[in-house]
């Protein structure tokens, strides 16, 4: 049940934001739904994974790091509007996940979810808009974590937080 709940959210969110980081433009030169760009540069946030489930149990080691693809202000950092993807490494599984749920005042106004293996069947969801039909505008604390399926739970194996900028 929870990995059709994973998968119907996946497709939700791929449908709502393929390409929709240049609404009313015409330049859709750097956006792409067929998987992560090089565009951005180097600019990263990255967490080194510990391993283990959160309560108990050890499932490899992972890291997870932030990775730019589109910088609208140019400022090397995440803000409202921009788009990130990450790079993923893991011992532990040959299927890891990443999830981020962006909040402002507590209140989540993104949530994203996507596979990093090849093959994963929605790959342009690996490109996250910060930015939701419920965030509009501001800064907001984001948390990206690294996971796998594990029978019937996830294990995590990184997390990293960042603030995106307004």
């Amino acid at each position: 049940m929870n990995k059709l709940v994973i998968v119907a959210s996946v497709l939700v969110l791929a449908a709502g934001s393929a390409n929709c980081s240049h609404e009313g433009s015409s330049d859709r030169s750097s956006s792409s739904i067929l998987g992560p760009s090089a565009v951005g540069g180097s600019d990263t946030l990255a967490a080194k994974g510990g391993g283990g489930k959160p309560g108990g149990g050890t499932g490899g080691t992972g890291g997870l790091t932030l990775v730019m693809v589109t910088d609208a202000n140019g400022n090397a950092a995440p803000n409202w509007g921009d788009q990130v993807t990450f790079n993923v490494s893991t011992t532990a599984t040959t299927e890891p996940h990443v999830d981020l749920t962006c909040s402002q005042n507590g209140v989540v106004v993104l949530g994203a979810t996507t596979g990093f293996y090849a093959s994963y069947p929605w790959p342009w969801t690996q490109i996250m808009t910060l930015s939701s039909p419920s965030w509009t505008a501001g800064a907001a604390d984001c948390t990206a974590t690294l996971y796998y399926f594990s029978g019937s739970r996830n294990t995590v194996l990184s997390t990293v937080r960042f603030t995106a900028g307004s």
